[in-house]
């Protein structure tokens, strides 16, 4: 069986350490009835660059760049089954969160969410997701 590389035109690809070369990664693989979904941070789609310093933007960017991967393999929030979270502030934890829970509208999911150095300055929230197919 194989893997089948998903990418999203309304999501930006990360992985780069410049804007102007190409990532190695995908933004998605679907293997069978599950998808991995690389890290998606704070990024603008267009311009690759951070939305906002406010967590709760950033937040919610990252959560819209996740939705886009996911629907170009004709999913959404409701096929994710968990997802880890890196924040670079754990003092970000609450806002976070709101924007989080306001964000998924009631979807459960399982979630990790640690403190970290995410790879690029000025990100502050990155998340990955696993979600999975009937």
């Amino acid at each position: 069986m194989p893997k089948e590389i998903i990418t999203s035109a309304t999501s930006p690809t990360t992985g780069f350490t410049d804007k102007a070369t190409p990532s190695p990664l995908a933004q998605g693989i679907r293997f069978g009835n599950m998808m991995f979904v690389s890290g998606q941070g704070p990024l603008n789609p267009k311009t690759k660059e951070v939305v906002s310093e406010d967590i709760q933007e950033q937040t919610r960017q990252t959560l819209t760049n996740l939705e886009g991967v996911l629907a170009a393999a004709g999913a959404d929030f409701t096929n994710v089954v968990n997802m880890r979270v890196c924040l670079r502030d754990t003092v970000d934890f609450p806002k976070f969160n709101e924007a989080f829970t306001e964000f998924m509208q009631g979807e459960k999911v399982t979630r990790t969410c640690i403190g970290g150095t995410p790879h690029r300055a000025g990100v502050n929230v990155e998340i990955d997701c696993v979600a999975m197919f009937d």
